[in-house]
């Protein structure tokens, strides 16, 4: 569940990625601190979009920051994370979402879900982050029945969809649930005047991540048979890219009419990023203004020339960076250029200068690699670790957030809005 917007280091800049990582640090010790170690398994981008619309309408104040201690993922390092009612509406907002999420691929028996003791244990830990999140809604004024509610008539309405029906039918409980979410923050942050346009932000926010699940799942449903809203409502790929842009418009003048202390990261992120989401989605790829400026990396820039988003900066574990085995050259398995298995090249076995090529690890067998699988995905070495090791096969991989879709230069694609959030439009 890492979510639509995934910004990197490169777009971010200095201060604003330094906001970023409050917040998701924020919101995974705040599931932590409630709900224990588990329950941070359901950490994900959009849904620290709560925490940082809460914090952007508030008067700064030191309550809103604490000093956390050391953590692997940060390098063993001390960072300033985010904290307070914004960070819980956000893990109240994850935890019942995710139980949704977990109920419905129980119901519809995906991988090893088809299987009884698995469904089982599924359903039991779904219930209880369920609950959880309903617990922790209830502290700070947030009635998740909204959410369970959206979650619990999504079946219904798929079930009598057919061919003609308005794809914004299908949409609506998603919208109905993420407008409630958005809405709550202006309650937190004392600016009830808020609530209206940001209700109308999420309620376009939800539209989007229904949409562009359903644009990204389209080929793999067609193959497995799945349900697919764009397949069963009969919708065009023109038509659902016209109502993302919609939304996108939509989203954007929505938040002009919300009060905002300090707005830039939330405007980079629900305008920019989303801006990219959509282009990711339907595979269009935004031309950098800068390069049609002739312009290219910021010299002396940390974060420019392709690589690793956070090279050199401690290996920090949640923005995507440029992906260290994706193939091609130095790839010791990917085939090709420097793979010393996939043919080619001089000596024995393909190595270079002729040295043997080296042998690929042994794999470890089946129980051992489901202990590595769990401690890997525990310690979160799955999703945001630079490199591990593959739980039975032993080969090098890299975490699945770690991948940059940005060319290391910092602009962004937008001339539409002369904002000052650091991205140099």
């Amino acid at each position: 569940m890492f979510g639509m917007v995934r910004p990197c280091a490169h777009r971010l800049g200095e201060r604003l990625r330094t906001q970023w990582m409050a917040h998701l640090c924020g919101l995974c010790l705040a599931l932590r601190r409630d709900h224990g170690q588990f329950a941070r398994l359901v950490t994900n981008y959009d849904g620290l979009l709560v925490s940082v619309l809460t914090e952007a309408q508030a008067e700064r104040s030191p309550a809103w920051r604490r000093t956390a201690g050391p953590c692997p993922l940060r390098g063993m390092r001390t960072a300033s994370v985010a904290q307070g009612e914004g960070a819980r509406l956000a893990a109240a907002v994850s935890l019942v979402l995710a139980s949704a999420k977990v109920r419905d691929h129980v119901a519809d028996g995906d991988g090893v879900l088809a299987r009884k003791p698995v469904a089982h244990a599924a359903r039991r830990i779904a219930t209880n982050w369920g609950r959880a999140g309903a617990r922790t809604g209830t502290d700070i004024g947030f009635d998740t029945a909204v959410l369970v509610d959206a979650v619990d008539r999504q079946p219904g309405i798929e079930a009598l969809a057919g061919q003609g029906t308005p794809l914004l039918t299908v949409t609506e409980p998603t919208e109905t649930a993420t407008a409630a979410a958005f809405a709550h923050t202006a309650i937190l942050a004392g600016r009830p005047g808020n609530a209206e346009p940001l209700a109308e932000a999420g309620r376009l926010f939800g539209r989007l991540a229904h949409l562009l699940d359903a644009v990204e799942d389209r080929t793999a449903d067609a193959a497995s048979g799945a349900w697919n809203p764009l397949t069963a409502t009969g919708t065009s790929p023109a038509e659902a890219r016209r109502l993302a842009e919609d939304a996108l418009h939509g989203i954007r003048l929505a938040l002009r009419e919300a009060d905002f202390v300090d707005g830039k990261l939330t405007h980079l992120l629900l305008v920019h990023e989303l801006r990219r989401s959509v282009d990711r989605a339907f595979g269009t790829v935004p031309v950098c203004s800068a390069h049609q400026r002739g312009g290219g990396p910021v010299p002396g820039d940390p974060y420019a020339g392709g690589g690793h988003a956070y090279a050199g900066d401690g290996g920090n574990p949640y923005a995507g960076g440029g992906h260290a085995h994706a193939g091609g050259g130095g790839a010791p398995y990917a085939g090709g250029g420097g793979n010393p298995f996939g043919g080619g090249g001089g000596g024995e076995g393909g190595g270079f200068g002729g040295m043997p090529s080296p042998q690929p690890p042994m794999r470890r067998g089946f129980w051992a690699g489901c202990g590595m699988f769990w401690l890997l995905c525990c310690s979160c070495q799955l999703c945001c670790a630079e490199q591990y090791e593959g739980p039975w096969s032993r080969k090098e991989r890299s975490g699945c957030c770690r991948d940059c879709d940005c060319d290391g230069c910092e602009c962004c694609d937008c001339d539409c809005c002369g904002c000052d959030c650091g991205c140099n439009c």
